[in-house]
């Protein structure tokens, strides 16, 4: 009788012991499989305000999705995306970067879109006067320095020297440019006086209070402003990102593109 109640309580102590350590290997997938996870959405700068106002509107009907943004120059981005970065969306404030990503097989098939357009403008403080049009940066009294996005990485700096090419000026300013590594760079040299001019699109000169809009570029002149975008093939989380790229193409999405004066599609 010892000896069966011995090997009784024996094995019930080894029923409870892989009980108990089995749990937590199995208790966790409930958890997981009620949460999307998170996205990474890689953006033209320009975008920034804009979209930080889309994420709590998609985040209503999803809370379980986390939405982060990465900033920056378009150019610089297709880099990073290039060279392995993470990233679920791309959204590039110029066609050409999202082209190289899809020649380069680096887009999920389907996804691309376009998101909004913009225009590009000429900007100086608000309280400097006798600037009245593009061809008043010759003036070498008044304009000293203009700047310009990195036309290599920034978009707005591609079209700003198109602009200044057209306009046969660029050979007469060309000394005169300063060059940012995106286009908010740009609005804070002329903000701080730093510049005395700068071109930037819309949108950027509508959220400052210190700068005011000189004239806008002919569309002529210049490349079309277009924000393609689309979900990458290295995304860990391609249905989630295409679900929040589908978002950012409705009625809630475009309303807050309007507000900050985004052109739509």
């Amino acid at each position: 009788m010892n000896r069966r109640r011995i090997l009784t309580l024996i094995g019930t102590a080894a029923a409870s012991f892989l009980l108990t350590t089995s749990l937590p290997t199995v208790a966790p997938s409930p958890v997981l499989a009620q949460s999307k996870g998170s996205l990474l959405v890689s953006a033209a700068a320009s975008l920034k305000e804009a979209l930080e106002e889309i994420k709590p509107l998609y985040q209503q009907s999803q809370p379980n999705t986390n939405i982060n943004y990465n900033f920056g120059a378009s150019g610089a981005l297709q880099q990073q995306i290039e060279q392995g970065a993470p990233a679920d969306i791309f959204i590039s404030a110029g066609k050409k970067q999202v082209d190289a990503l899809e020649q380069k097989g680096l887009l999920l098939g389907g996804t691309r879109s376009i998101l909004a357009k913009n225009r590009l403008v000429l900007i100086v403080p608000k309280n400097v006067v006798g600037i009245t049009s593009f061809y008043s940066l010759k003036d070498s009294n008044k304009i000293k320095k203009i700047a310009i996005g990195e036309p290599r990485s920034v978009p707005a700096g591609q079209y700003a020297e198109q602009v200044l090419q057209k306009l046969k000026i660029l050979p007469q300013v060309k000394s005169k440019l300063v060059y940012a590594n995106n286009v908010r760079q740009v609005l804070a040299s002329v903000e701080s006086g730093n510049a005395d001019a700068g071109l930037v699109y819309v949108t950027d000169a509508k959220i400052s209070d210190k700068v005011k809009i000189v004239v806008a570029a002919d569309e002529k002149y210049h490349s079309p402003i277009i924000y393609p975008f689309a979900v990458l093939k290295s995304s860990k989380n391609s249905d989630t990102a295409k679900e929040f790229a589908q978002f950012l193409t409705s009625n809630q999405a475009k309303a807050v593109l309007q507000k900050y004066g985004f052109i739509l599609p």
